[in-house]
């Protein structure tokens, strides 16, 4: 079969073989996608991700987690620096005075509550699929980049073009777009791995009062409904991403101050940086 597709191959020139070996690959990924696969809204998600496919190749860049260690963390440092935020840490961009180069939120109760407020960023945002209804009717060109997010499956993707496990934590999502970019070096600041309000994981609870377990009292403030971690599942994730980038010669570090996740490298944060 192999020498058949290599005389087929042969009888074309690469500007003719190339499209078609693409679409074959596509047809191939279209397996792993929902079934709003080819609304206009996921067609251009996966248009978009192909576009960022090693785009940061030998580059760094910065996951900051929404843990209260932020409050510790000289962020004015990472000014200039590719930067992934997370659900709500557009809380802070005032205070920081500029945002981070991406947002990314894959909870359906976050996205629900603050989509209104992510729709008024100007910054690159990345939500899970199930979240389009909550958005309204706007240009495709205008709308969020959609992923296909999933809760079940444990995994980790080397393309966000297709299924990303979620790993009970937006931090996963992040490390495997991430990934898809192209990063040479992850490195993660303000993912406590820790948090004050207690109970089962994953059960959704309302806030009763100023959050105590993010960077901001107003994160999960009164009233705001908010599922409880579920940390054993995210190591199994980070686990996988740690094994994933180590594969391929590359590198995540936890520059976190004071931070309790133990998966990944321990570093300094002022050590990454000159002077």
């Amino acid at each position: 079969m192999t020498d058949i597709r290599q005389t087929i191959k042969n009888l074309f020139p690469p500007a003719v073989w190339k499209p078609l070996s693409d679409a074959r690959y596509a047809l191939g990924r279209a397996a792993q996608w929902p079934a709003a696969t080819f609304h206009p809204w996921r067609r251009e998600s996966i248009a978009r991700l192909a576009a960022l496919k090693d785009q940061y190749r030998g580059q760094r860049c910065f996951i900051i987690g929404n843990g209260p260690s932020l409050r510790e963390t000289d962020i004015s440092k990472l000014k200039g620096e590719y930067t992934f935020g997370m659900n709500r840490i557009y809380l802070a961009f005032e205070d920081w005075g500029f945002q981070t180069s991406f947002l990314v939120s894959v909870n359906d109760l976050v996205i629900e509550q603050c989509a209104a407020d992510f729709l008024a960023l100007d910054v690159p945002r990345f939500f899970s699929w199930r979240s389009h209804k909550y958005f309204p009717k706007l240009p495709v060109s205008q709308l969020p980049t959609f992923l296909h997010t999933t809760y079940t499956g444990p995994g980790f993707s080397t393309d966000a073009r297709g299924r990303l496990w979620e790993g009970a934590t937006v931090t996963n999502v992040c490390l495997q777009l991430a990934y898809h970019m192209g990063f040479e070096q992850v490195i993660l600041i303000g993912v406590d791995h820790s948090f004050a309000a207690k109970g089962k994981p994953n059960a959704t609870v309302v806030s009763e009062g100023d959050d105590q377990s993010h960077f901001d009292p107003r994160y999960s403030g009164k009233g705001f409904r908010w599922q409880l971690p579920d940390l054993d599942t995210s190591e199994q994730g980070y686990w996988l991403a740690r094994q994933a980038y180590e594969a391929a010669g590359r590198s995540v570090v936890d520059a976190t101050i004071g931070g309790h996740l133990q998966v990944f490298p321990k570093v300094k944060y002022a050590s990454l940086f000159d002077g």
